[in-house]
């Protein structure tokens, strides 16, 4: 047991050596630069499976996601929760978890065909976190645990 977990420990650590040394492929920067051509500060971070953009945008800060090949996955902004359109905080109201839980973050995602989701990360405390997502229309859609 002791030797796999030995194994497993030296291809993470492999794996995200190479992650760091890659050079960014050609196809990632070209799709950048050609959706987000007023960007500025823009920092490429490749983890190997996918490559994230860091930018400012007139938006804010954002960030973009592509894979290895360029293909746009989607891009997130943070965004401020009295901020957020009415529909959007009044689903986080009528949900089950407005009584006990409280919003840390909120984040806009844009994705391919024009879909938008409106990510909140909530607390409960310590240990009880979780990812809501909820769509335009403020129809909570999709939740997940989290760190």
């Amino acid at each position: 047991m002791r030797q796999v977990f030995i194994l497993f420990a030296v291809l993470v650590t492999g794996l995200n050596s190479y992650a760091q040394i890659r050079k960014t492929p050609a196809a990632v920067s070209t799709a950048f630069a050609k959706q987000y051509p007023a960007a500025s500060k823009v920092q490429y971070e490749d983890n190997l499976f996918n490559v994230q953009v860091h930018f400012l945008s007139d938006s804010g800060k954002m960030v973009a996601k592509y894979d290895s090949d360029g293909k746009w996955k989607e891009t997130e902004r943070e965004f401020g929760y009295d901020s957020l359109p009415a529909d959007i905080k009044t689903g986080f109201e009528k949900s089950k978890y407005s009584e006990e839980w409280k919003v840390k973050q909120t984040t806009i995602l844009y994705q391919p065909n024009n879909h938008v989701r409106y990510r909140l990360r909530v607390e409960k405390n310590d240990v009880a976190k979780k990812y809501l997502f909820f769509d335009r229309s403020g129809r909570l859609v999709k939740e997940s645990m989290t760190i």
